[in-house]
């Protein structure tokens, strides 16, 4: 009976400790698939907004029309410069930088976004930002009771 007693306060003693370390392992593990979390859906919204501020500013870009080929009724198609100017005027206003690329025949604007998202728990990895893009077109269309 001595043995076995004097065996079970050898085991007793051998694990002091052992619960503190597990615990500090497992609260760092945790601590990182939150941050991972956080940080995975913080870039997230910010492509979306990238998306978001994309497709306004090609919405924009179509306002940039070219009006003497409109007012003629020939066709419908963007002014190169007004579309642009109007594209970056609202990229600028949204705090945000892009490119504005137009099609060969004028019908089709596409914005592309490109910004970053500033990391709230990865900066302690030494990840301090995450570079997104967002992507937006926009195609003109004219019509009173359809597109044409």
């Amino acid at each position: 009976m001595v043995a076995a007693e004097a065996w079970w306060n050898s085991r007793l003693r051998e694990d002091r400790g052992g619960i503190a370390v597990y615990t500090a392992i497992v609260t760092i593990a945790l601590l990182g698939i939150i941050g991972l979390a956080i940080d995975g859906a913080g870039k997230l919204r910010a492509t979306e907004r990238a998306d978001a501020v994309a497709m306004e500013a090609a919405r924009a870009a179509g306002q940039g029309i070219d009006p003497a080929a409109a007012v003629a009724g020939e066709t419908l198609r963007a002014d190169p410069e007004a579309a642009t100017a109007a594209a970056r005027a609202y990229l600028a206003r949204a705090g945000t930088q892009g490119s504005v690329s137009l099609s060969s025949d004028g019908t089709r604007l596409t914005v592309t976004v490109s910004d970053t998202y500033a990391t709230k728990f990865l900066s302690v990895a030494g990840i301090s930002s995450m570079s997104v893009s967002g992507h937006g077109s926009a195609r003109l269309l004219h019509g009173v009771t359809q597109p044409e």
